[in-house]
């Protein structure tokens, strides 16, 4: 007898609703790599582990972005896991508030969709990463051994994702040269 342990109104083992929210974020994001839509599409290879989401908070002149200090990441946007239930965009909100305690409207596309490992070794997962402007003068509140760093653009930092502080930079560059009217969600 063969058991499923996959929830039967799921896709490849992440929630439905999840699902579709990650698909259409994907295909509206602003870049997307590694053909992330259509490896989600087609179940990532047995899609069963997580979908990982991500928030890129910039300061309201688009010169600094929130990192948080992860202990072998590096230097990364505050996010994490979809748990059950959410979306991937309900995740990054939440994410965002326990790793800075900021409460921010996420902008409506979606910077990044791509597929990358998390850890050294483990297999790739689909990941979103959303924007957020917010006044860098707001306290923040950092979680517990994970310390928070406002980072010049102009600089650049480690991080196991070498590739990002560049699409940083060029995403807060699109977003600073859009109307004011079309910034936020």
């Amino acid at each position: 007898m063969t058991h499923s342990y996959l929830d039967p109104v799921t896709r490849n083992g992440i929630g439905q609703r999840a699902f579709e929210a990650a698909m259409a974020d994907a295909t509206s994001a602003v870049v997307e790599l590694d053909g992330a839509s259509r490896w989600l599409a087609t179940g990532g290879a047995g899609l069963t582990g997580p979908l990982a989401a991500e928030v890129w908070v910039f300061d309201e002149t688009f010169s600094r972005v929130l990192l948080v200090e992860h202990r072998w990441r590096g230097l990364v946007p505050p996010g994490g896991r979809v748990e059950a239930g959410e979306t991937p965009r309900d995740a990054a909100a939440r994410e965002l508030l326990e790793e800075t305690g900021l409460r921010a409207e996420l902008l409506q596309e979606p910077a990044l969709a791509t597929v990358r490992s998390y850890r050294p070794g483990a297999p790739v997962t689909f990941g979103l990463s959303y924007a957020a402007i917010v006044d860098a003068g707001v306290p923040l509140v950092a979680e517990k051994g994970q310390p928070l760093t406002w980072m010049s653009l102009d600089e650049e930092w480690d991080s196991c994702f070498p590739g990002d502080p560049a699409r940083m930079r060029r995403h807060a560059a699109w977003v600073a040269s859009r109307p004011s009217g079309l910034a936020g969600a």
